[in-house]
């Protein structure tokens, strides 16, 4: 599929989609076009109050999960910079990331690379996309190209979504809900508990939790999870 096809169906595919819909929509049409085994995006990923908004499969739900928990990795790097950041040398991407390439390649050792693509609105980054893939050497120079091209198709293509994020009053109406719940509404709740019962600010309480997750092998999502139920 040449760039301008993928871009094409990007654009379409949101031609009268409601805003929920928007993002599931739109990982599975990169999903589709692009040689990618797991494609996730989310929104202000240089933050704590970081959302995901989609994830295409389990492969992308660990990517992102393990991103969110250890806070390092390419989507963090991308979303932080403004850049592409592309991984497919893992020892060196073990220097850079530590935590990250611990954690996800533990789960998933036949990915071969991971591609980060920032989410650009103007003169800001909303986000950013990854690809994960299992072709040997990650993604080639001109399907990266291409692929650049279509992210920044969906970014104009997120704007109605993120909107709905801003106004939404309960948790985002994504999925998977447990981990848009984690990522959204719970962790904010359990950073609060956190720092109450610790006597700590709230970067403080969400450091503790990162390292509890870190220490126990269990997500951010988990130790969340546990101490909404405590």
């Amino acid at each position: 599929m040449r760039r301008s096809e993928l871009v094409r169906e990007v654009e379409w595919a949101v031609v009268d989609c409601p805003p929920r819909d928007v993002p599931r929509r739109l990982c599975r049409v990169l999903a589709r076009g692009l040689p990618a085994d797991g494609v996730t995006m989310s929104l202000l990923t240089d933050t704590p109050a970081r959302q995901m908004l989609c994830a295409s499969n389990q492969i992308a739900t660990d990517l992102e999960e393990v991103q969110f928990t250890v806070q390092e990795g390419p989507c963090i790097t991308a979303a932080e910079t403004g850049e592409q950041t592309h991984l497919t040398d893992w020892d060196t991407g073990a220097r850079q990331w530590p935590l990250f390439t611990a954690g996800f390649r533990e789960k998933h050792p036949d990915v071969q690379g991971v591609h980060a693509f920032p989410l650009w609105f103007g003169d800001y980054v909303l986000g950013a996309v990854d690809i994960a893939t299992r072709v040997p050497g990650g993604l080639a120079g001109d399907v990266i190209e291409e692929a650049a091209g279509a992210v920044d198709a969906v970014a104009q293509a997120l704007l109605p979504a993120q909107q709905l994020l801003l106004e939404e009053d309960e948790y985002p109406p994504w999925e998977p809900a447990d981990v848009v719940g984690a990522h959204w509404a719970d962790t904010h709740r359990a950073i609060g508990v956190v720092a109450v019962k610790e006597e700590m600010n709230t970067d403080d309480a969400l450091a503790l939790m990162r390292a509890r997750a870190f220490g126990s092998g269990q997500t951010l999502a988990e130790i969340t999870a546990d101490i909404l139920r405590t």
